[in-house]
């Protein structure tokens, strides 16, 4: 294991943050617009080749991991906790919004509008969105740590894993 970095202008060692941002934002914004891409891909074949609650419950929990690339395109120097957080409370803000009228008359008028806001509120989408956001967060954070390993990360210490 290898020690902190230390600053030159300081005796002690300067502690790495253990959940470092990307070295190349523009590299992780590509990265997460792929993700995204592939994120509604997942989408439309799962409801293409599969009904009910598999269908239903799936797009749910993939709508919040399509926000968090989302999120992370945006601002990619953002912590996978954080990024899943936002993705998240997007989720639940959207479905709340489902209990007024506004959301299900945008969707009669619009596909975009149902595909995006959804109609009615259902509870349950609650969970699968959080379930999104934890697959999310978890790959987001494998993903960084691999980044971080390899030594493709902003750390003056490559290859280094922080204890």
């Amino acid at each position: 294991m290898a020690s902190a970095p230390t600053n030159p202008d300081r005796e002690t060692p300067v502690p790495a943050a253990p959940d470092r941002a990307p070295a190349r934002p523009a590299r992780t914004r590509a990265a997460a617009v792929v993700a995204a891409a592939l994120t509604v891909g997942a989408g439309l074949a799962i409801r293409a080749m599969t009904a009910g609650d598999v269908a239903k419950y799936g797009g749910d929990a993939l709508y919040t991991v399509l926000l968090l690339t989302l999120v992370v395109a945006a601002a990619p120097r953002l912590s996978p906790a954080r990024a899943a957080a936002i993705a998240l409370a997007a989720s639940w803000a959207v479905e709340f919004l489902q209990l007024g009228p506004v959301p299900a008359e945008l969707s009669r008028r619009s596909t975009l509008a149902r595909l995006v806001l959804g109609s009615t509120f259902n509870a349950p989408d609650l969970a699968w969105y959080t379930v999104g956001a934890a697959a999310g967060w978890l790959v987001h954070s494998a993903l960084r740590r691999a980044r971080r390993d390899t030594g493709t990360g902003t750390g003056t210490d490559t290859g280094a894993r922080q204890a």
